[in-house]
């Protein structure tokens, strides 16, 4: 088996991998990234319905879930949506801005991979794709075996990601190698994921698939408030996404499917239009099917003059508070996350590298710091990739 020799060897062709590898060449170093993918980046190729959500300007520390929740603010802090997006329009990427802060390529998600691969390049970085890892060890150096050969390197740094979009490559390798390294991992699960309903929660939406609206998405004092699209099997859409990130087994969450109403506001068409369908008042403030779901069969074709006050405020306050018990999500094969990774305990958060072995870096989406839907994830890997990068 043939060796080579490298200062940094880098697992994972993603983003973080990637943004590492930039920064480390362009302090001189010898980069070599490994990746069992044909091409690189595959996740930022499918995110944002393929024009990649690639950061994101409202960007904080508070917006990221970990069990050190400060633990991320150094690398946020050091590399910033400012950074990434002044490298964005170095090479000329058009973009755009959709709802808070949610930066979009205004073409195809391929011009980001383009850009991190034209800045690997311009700083000499060996990028091995088809690369199937064999065995990791450390003695004087880190060693990496593929069936290519053997490479060896001073710093090795783990970014290949956690198990969300096994369809893609996904898989525990960077979890499995530092548990081998002797670092500890919180639990993981999968987040941002459609929930799944049973029993008469189930029931009720059997009928609504495809049907979506605007919605708040409450879990305990958590609160997202954005579109929701119910599923064959369950809910999906942003408000659902972020919310299951919250969510734990066992748990209750509430959707609001008036967030915008003013109080009273049946009552107050009922004043306006008293001759008009109840069934037509509320078509007009939620999609038609969704209401009536909601709509007691005693009231469906009453005009709503004809509906006691009492009646229209606890239809309203049920609008407003629909609860439900999902019995699970639909897991890694439709998770834009994994939830929870290497513990940040055993990494220094001004580097990522990991405190009882020296040269060995954790980054992205690996480590136990998840973002919020809406590019968070990409500036989280990004700003951990630069800051191994530095160093490493």
């Amino acid at each position: 088996m043939t060796s080579a020799s490298a200062d940094v060897v880098i697992l994972g062709a993603g983003a973080a991998g990637l943004m590492c590898a930039l920064t480390a060449g362009r302090r001189g170093r010898r980069v070599v990234v490994l990746d069992h993918a044909r091409q690189p980046g595959e996740k930022i190729l499918i995110s944002g319905g393929g024009r990649c959500n690639f950061t994101n300007l409202h960007c904080r520390p508070d917006r990221f879930l970990s069990a050190n929740p400060h633990f991320c603010r150094s690398a946020l802090a050091r590399y910033t949506p400012q950074d990434f997006l002044g490298l964005v329009e170095r090479h000329r990427i058009a973009w755009h801005e959709k709802t808070v802060g949610q930066l979009f390529c205004d073409g195809s998600a391929r011009q980001i991979v383009a850009m991190l691969l034209a800045e690997c390049n311009a700083v000499g970085v060996d990028i091995r794709l088809g690369q199937r890892i064999g065995e990791v060890s450390r003695g004087d150096r880190f060693r990496v075996d593929t069936a290519a050969g053997s490479m060896e390197a001073s710093s090795l740094v783990l970014a290949t990601g956690g198990l969300s979009i096994p369809k893609i490559g996904a898989t525990g390798l960077s979890h499995d190698l530092a548990r081998r390294f002797g670092l500890a991992l919180t639990a993981i699960r999968p987040g941002l994921v459609p929930l799944l309903l049973g029993g008469e929660d189930h029931t009720r939406i059997a009928d609504l698939a495809g049907v979506s609206a605007n919605v708040g998405a409450s879990c305990g004092r958590t609160r997202f408030e954005d579109g929701m699209v119910v599923t064959h099997r369950g809910l999906s859409g942003p408000a659902i996404l972020q919310i299951s990130s919250f969510w734990r087994e066992g748990a209750a969450v509430r959707l609001d499917l008036l967030p915008q109403a003013a109080p009273g506001l049946l009552r107050a068409r009922k004043q306006e239009r008293p001759k008009a369908g109840l069934r037509t008042v509320l078509g007009e403030v939620l999609p038609q099917r969704l209401a009536e779901a909601f709509l007691p069969a005693k009231m469906a074709g009453r005009p709503i003059g004809e509906v006691a006050d009492r009646d229209l405020a606890a239809l309203e306050a049920a609008l407003h508070a629909w609860e439900v018990w999902p019995t699970g999500t639909e897991g890694y094969a439709k998770a834009e996350v994994t939830l929870g990774g290497v513990d940040t305990a055993e990494l220094s958060q001004r580097t990522m590298m990991a405190k009882a072995v020296p040269g060995l870096f954790v980054i992205g989406e690996a480590v136990d710091v998840t973002g919020w839907l809406g590019g968070y994830n990409f500036q989280w890997a990004w700003a951990s990739g630069f800051v191994a990068g530095e160093v490493a």
